[in-house]
């Protein structure tokens, strides 16, 4: 009988999960040993009563999101099977990293299945998303040709990177003659549908479509709505290229960009895909032809793929934390809906809002003010593994346009697979949480959040 209690604690409201049980002769007793030791915790719950409060209520959101993790952790597995993983692919390689024993290729292979793409590059040499990113953009654009962002402003560390913001002579897309347009959200924080119908051109050569909110108050994309997209603009002009801002985005959902027609997809090791293990890198994945233009511009034309060492033991972690990942995302996930669910009850502002579709790793809350925005942050700091003695200062951040403060007691430096959160200071004083290595950790931070804002 104490069994049957134990197993159903594993979800949040035990008392519900064990009204289920199948057999009758054994529904009393269960709910009876379930409500005392409900009791029991709650008494002596490591949470505040307000998260207390939010995690009985979201019995069948988590329930869903274990179900999202087997699902890609199926697809991750088969992806291992196919490629035949093995020990031998761990090895680290020096110099010019031609003698890998195979492991750059298996994890190439095995990424490109996994998000459904033709082709897939993984390096520790990406050193950030913005990095990837910008590797795939400039693989496709060439002097003459125009870049379209189809979801309003990208995030502020691509500005540079666009020549939106002066990169004095550096090398932008802006440098290169690259024109560069964007279409506005609508109203609703959505894509704006409507002007979207006819904003692709003819020298339209790619269109960047950004997946995650960034630092805008906006709704980040399901897949299904990227694919809705793409569709309109190769409707306009079949030969513009899509290249989506993956990031905060992986195993989200079942499904990712390259499935519903997006030609390129970028991201870093350090969020998603890394499983909180991958200390650095990151990936371009996509059309053939584009990963291999990618791969150049990430080294040079002729080395392309083929080159790159990969010293120490960082194969290894990049394998173990790719087949993590479903598991490090499905806590963040449950992590957001907690944040949200809390927050919200306290009269902040929250997006994606308490129980709705999750799309990214991304959870804003809107603080109202610099100093709750200070706040808010030093209690994350506070209650971090790493670094839990340190107040984070807000300042100049290479990339961003504004004063940005960082809570990031992480023991892979700027991992926002793990606990973390950051943000502008700037209206409307939003704070950006993401992460967590399992949801109880955000349980136990908001504690010092609440009384500390």
């Amino acid at each position: 009988m104490w069994v049957l209690s134990c197993a159903s604690s594993a979800y949040p409201t035990a008392s519900r999960r064990a009204s289920a049980a199948p057999m009758a002769n054994f529904r009393s007793s269960s709910r009876v040993s379930v409500r005392t030791s409900h009791h029991h915790l709650h008494d002596e719950s490591p949470f505040v009563p307000e998260v207390v409060d939010a995690v009985n209520g979201l019995y069948s959101e988590f329930r869903e999101v274990d179900y999202l993790v087997a699902r890609n952790t199926s697809r991750v597995l088969k992806a291992f099977q196919n490629v035949r993983v093995g020990s031998h692919h761990f090895g680290g390689c020096t110099g010019y990293g031609h003698d890998e024993a195979g492991g750059r290729e298996a994890l190439d292979k095995a990424f490109a299945e996994i998000v459904g793409a033709e082709s897939a590059i993984v390096r520790s040499q990406f050193f950030s998303g913005t990095h990837a990113i910008t590797c795939a953009l400039f693989a496709i654009l060439r002097p003459g040709d125009e870049l379209l962002a189809v979801a309003g402003a990208p995030y502020d560390t691509l500005e540079e990177v666009l020549g939106k913001r002066d990169s004095h002579g550096l090398g932008s897309l802006k440098d290169f003659g690259v024109t560069y347009r964007e279409v506005p959200l609508a109203d609703d924080g959505g894509l704006d549908w409507e002007a979207l119908m006819d904003a692709v051109k003819p020298k339209t050569k790619c269109a960047l479509i950004q997946r995650s909110c960034g630092y805008s108050w906006r709704k980040s994309l399901s897949v299904s709505e990227i694919g809705r997209a793409i569709k309109i603009i190769k409707l306009q002009n079949p030969d513009c290229s899509i290249v989506v801002d993956n990031c905060y985005g992986e195993f989200v959902e079942s499904i990712e960009p390259p499935m519903v027609g997006a030609d390129l997809i970028a991201g870093s090791l350090i969020k998603n895909p890394g499983g909180t293990v991958a200390p650095c890198g990151g990936y371009v994945a996509g059309r053939k032809k584009w990963v291999r233009a990618a791969a150049a511009r990430l080294s040079a034309p002729g080395l392309g793929l083929d080159c790159g060492s990969t010293p120490g033991d960082i194969m290894r972690a990049f394998f173990q934390g790719l087949f993590l990942s479903p598991q490090m995302v499905g806590e963040a996930i449950k992590g957001s809906f907690l944040i949200a669910e809390v927050l919200a009850s306290k009269g902040y502002k929250v997006q994606p809002l308490p129980r709705a579709p999750r799309h990214d790793t991304v959870q804003a809350v809107q603080l109202g003010s610099r100093k709750c925005l200070l706040a808010f942050c030093e209690a994350v700091q506070r209650s971090s593994p790493v670094g839990s003695f340190t107040k984070p200062i807000a300042g100049t951040t290479p990339g961003y346009a504004s004063e940005v403060i960082f809570a990031d007691g992480t023991f892979i430096d700027g991992s926002t697979s793990e606990l973390s959160c950051d943000g502008p200071l700037r209206e409307p004083f939003a704070v950006f949480c993401q992460g967590g290595t399992h949801w109880t950790q955000w349980g136990l931070v908001l504690g010092e959040v609440l009384k500390s804002i």
